[in-house]
């Protein structure tokens, strides 16, 4: 006898019912599909300089509330580790060692959901015993915040 496993159901946050993937997550996945054909076409060279300003469009096209978010946090990201390269991932600004995404700000906006995210990859050396944060809510940078920030950027690429 087999038992075939009902696709994943997921609901909403209008409460609607779904199975699979979201739009927006379908929307993540067509930008990270235009991001790696860029890339080709470009070659390696051309897309690290190109990376900033992508980045920056994007952030740009933010709404207001991510848009502030996100400035704060590039100008974060490049005055602690100036080595990381900006550049999108799955439509999002990231910033990478050597192509490889280190961190990565995701807008409240991108997935209808209600605070932006910091998050870092498994290359991040955030390592602290055996349980640490890999994503952080954002809903506005104070001063503290922002030194808290630059230091966990800094021992991410440390």
């Amino acid at each position: 006898m087999t038992h075939e496993k009902a696709p994943a159901e997921r609901t909403g946050a209008a409460g609607e019912t779904y199975d699979g993937f979201t739009e927006e997550e379908r929307g993540a996945m067509k930008d990270r599909a235009k991001e790696l054909k860029t890339a080709a076409r470009r070659g390696p060279r051309a897309a690290k300089a190109d990376g900033e300003g992508e980045v920056l469009a994007k952030i740009a096209e933010m709404p207001e509330a991510d848009r502030v978010l996100a400035e704060r946090l590039h100008a974060i990201v490049r005055a602690s580790a100036p080595g990381l390269a900006p550049k999108l991932w799955y439509g999002m600004p990231a910033y990478a060692d050597n192509g490889k995404v280190v961190c990565f700000f995701q807008s409240a906006q991108k997935f209808k959901t209600r605070y932006a995210t910091l998050g870092f990859s498994d290359l991040a050396r955030l390592d602290e015993g055996t349980l640490w944060p890999t994503a952080f809510a954002l809903t506005e940078l104070t001063a503290a915040d922002e030194e808290r920030i630059g230091a966990l950027i800094a021992k991410a690429v440390g």
